[in-house]
């Protein structure tokens, strides 16, 4: 067995040798701060509240998230974040919580603890800078992992930072933190996310790092750039020379094999989303995608999923797939592409008349005739403000002109 293989069922079995009491011990009512310990000990703060002992809210910046799937054991708590498969695990002490936050498809463990507390990062003194703006951002330049470009947003009121990064190929969703003299501090936990960004800044620059959970960081900087603009998310992935359609043929929870030339998605317009029930910006979509076709399958809509799970095996993939459904109220089809990685390479080998899968999700825009007309990478989510209500207006009006062809 590999050795964090062995790191991450240890972990696991400390919490549940802790869980041997004779007293149901049931969580005090309150608002919390939750602390996960990331890489170079770094404190990943966020906020939540026990509303009653089966509900707990979770706040990154305008966001709440509802958690109702609470277990207790003995002296010990597992909360079941909605949606995504991680859980935290922990034993309920005097003061607050002791345990992990875990990802079993990972073999992840993170440890967390929280108190008492409505301060989300402690400390603070007096903002030297301000980060109102939009900012010019890279991440891992000059380092061994890959580079990459974003858009940081921010908004700041004293202290007080909410915004996100955008990159091609999504956004960093709700971030919240503070400007502690020069210093930035924002931090986002969403059961899926466990995202921490520090930064040394000034008031046109900023230098820092991001982590991700205990097993990822990477340094980036910014620059204050008013006019700054990613590239457009349409021109990223395409369909190669020579194909005009996409084929592919799936199995859904049924056990049945669905495909575009089934009579279903036949003189309709079909969008096709590339996702997995692991990814908070699928999640999103997901959301807006239900929504929308809630509203309008009636007039010549068809909507299709394909899931690429990191679940270990199709039974855990359908029932991460369910739940999903289940939970958002999903009335289209989600079909299992693949399981056991979220390897984007392995991904394209699924649906190999594209050039290339580089973000989930990944969106497909398919006319009545069968033709892909358009390819959407990523997904600006709530986080992103006005660039969430720009994509939801053009996704209406481009979908609107292929209903009217």
């Amino acid at each position: 067995m590999h050795p964090m293989r062995h790191l991450f069922f240890f972990l696991i079995t400390v919490i549940v040798v802790s869980c041997h009491k004779t007293t149901l011990k049931k969580l005090d009512l309150g608002s919390y701060i939750g602390t996960l310990t990331v890489q170079d000990n770094q404190a990943l703060p966020f906020l939540f509240k026990v509303v009653h002992d089966s509900l707990i809210e979770v706040y990154n910046a305008e966001e709440t998230i509802n958690v109702d799937e609470i277990r207790y054991q003995n002296d010990s708590v597992i909360i079941q974040t909605p949606v995504f498969e991680g859980y935290l695990k922990a034993k309920i002490t005097n003061n607050g919580l002791v345990g992990y936050f875990v990802k079993e498809s990972y073999d992840r463990a993170v440890p967390f603890k929280a108190i008492k507390s409505t301060t989300r990062f402690e400390g603070m003194s007096k903002a030297n800078h301000t980060v109102t703006g939009n900012w010019e951002t890279i991440f891992s330049d000059n380092a061994t992992t890959e580079r990459y470009i974003a858009k940081g947003i921010f908004n700041q009121k004293g202290n007080i930072v909410t915004g996100t990064f955008r990159t091609t190929t999504g956004d960093y969703r709700y971030l919240e933190g503070i400007v502690d003299g020069d210093s930035l501090k924002l931090s986002t936990f969403d059961g899926a996310h466990a995202f921490l960004f520090v930064a040394k800044i000034t008031d046109t620059t900023m230098v820092g790092e991001f982590y991700s959970g205990n097993h990822w960081k990477e340094p980036f900087h910014a620059t204050l750039n008013p006019n700054y603009e990613l590239p457009s998310a349409e021109n990223l992935t395409f369909l190669k020379a020579g194909f005009e359609k996409l084929v592919f043929s799936f199995p859904d929870k049924n056990g049945n094999v669905v495909s575009l030339s089934d009579a279903r998605f036949q003189n309709k317009v079909t969008i096709v989303q590339i996702m997995g029930t692991w990814c908070p910006n699928c999640l999103d979509e997901s959301k807006f995608l239900s929504s929308y076709y809630t509203q309008h399958k009636n007039k010549g809509i068809a909507i299709v999923a394909l899931a690429f799970e990191v679940a270990k095996t199709n039974e855990m993939a359908f029932k991460g797939i369910d739940r999903l459904q289940q939970r958002i109220g999903i009335d289209y089809p989600i079909l299992l592409a693949q399981v056991g990685s979220e390897d984007k390479h392995l991904a394209q080998q699924k649906l190999p008349m594209l050039n290339h899968i580089i973000s989930f999700p990944t969106t497909l825009f398919i006319d009545k005739k069968g033709r892909v007309r358009k390819i959407h990478t990523g997904f600006n989510g709530p986080a992103t403000g006005l660039k969430y209500i720009e994509f939801k207006n053009e996704f209406d009006t481009f979908v609107s002109q292929l209903l009217h062809e």
